[in-house]
């Protein structure tokens, strides 16, 4: 009971302060790989899997997400980890159009991949994967320089159809204005008033959204023809919301 309590509280810190969110995710690591593991039914790769990086951001928004009525927080952390490695799989399933190789074919938790010699296209899926790493990396040390994480633009992502609307018409006017980008790259600075007075959107609305909005105008600008191939993904199936 104790240790719930500690937990908790160790929660609510982490709910506002982003160290001791990374300090709380580096101390229960362990349970995060197993809970990804137990999921997979399978052990993890580390260096290669993207489930567990899934599951790191879960554990996150798990954080930002419980409250003390909802019970004990690990439970929670499980149930959001599990929800947020099935949407991937789905999502995974969808884009390959075929059985993933990691889909459990029994109980005895062997996969579909372990009935198969390795086929002619890994290679080339692990260069897709390190692209896709080589990319993020790049983006995360640009962003930096904006004062901008990858947690920050979770946390700004508008959740409602009308705001992603509007955050869209902005970055279609701002990424097609060659002086506004060169000002944005030399000052690292999102020109707030200026767009909402072009665009006729509310200026809160773009400060409530802004670093959401510099992510996402580094990607569009910048190559990042991966991540932009998967931002169009995601921001389709936001705009159903």
């Amino acid at each position: 009971m104790q240790e719930e309590y500690v937990l908790v509280s160790q929660v609510y810190a982490a709910k506002e302060d982003m160290e001791a969110a990374d300090r709380l995710i580096g101390s229960y690591l362990p349970f995060i790989r197993s809970e990804t593991a137990k999921y997979l039914k399978r052990q993890l790769i580390e260096e290669n899997d993207d489930e567990l990086s899934i599951a790191m951001i879960a554990f996150h928004e798990a954080i930002r997400g419980y409250a003390k009525g909802r019970g004990a927080f690990l439970p929670f952390a499980s149930m959001l980890i599990k929800s947020r490695l099935t949407d991937h799989m789905r999502r995974e399933r969808r884009h390959r159009g075929h059985v993933s190789l990691d889909t459990p074919l029994g109980e005895d938790g062997d996969t579909l991949g372990m009935q198969f010699p390795a086929q002619g296209d890994e290679q080339e899926a692990l260069v897709s994967r390190d692209a896709t790493r080589a990319e993020i990396e790049e983006l995360a040390r640009q962003l930096a320089y904006f004062g901008v994480s990858f947690t920050d633009v979770a946390e700004n992502c508008p959740r409602q159809k009308r705001t992603l609307h509007a955050c869209h018409k902005v970055m279609e006017y701002a990424k097609n204005d060659p002086e506004l980008l060169e000002e944005f790259l030399r000052t690292k600075r999102f020109p707030v008033t200026r767009l909402s007075r072009e665009c006729h959107v509310e200026k809160k609305t773009l400060e409530r959204h802004r670093k959401y909005l510099v992510a996402l105008l580094l990607i569009c600008t910048n190559g990042y023809e991966i991540i932009r191939g998967h931002l169009k993904h995601v921001l389709k199936g936001g705009a159903d919301r």
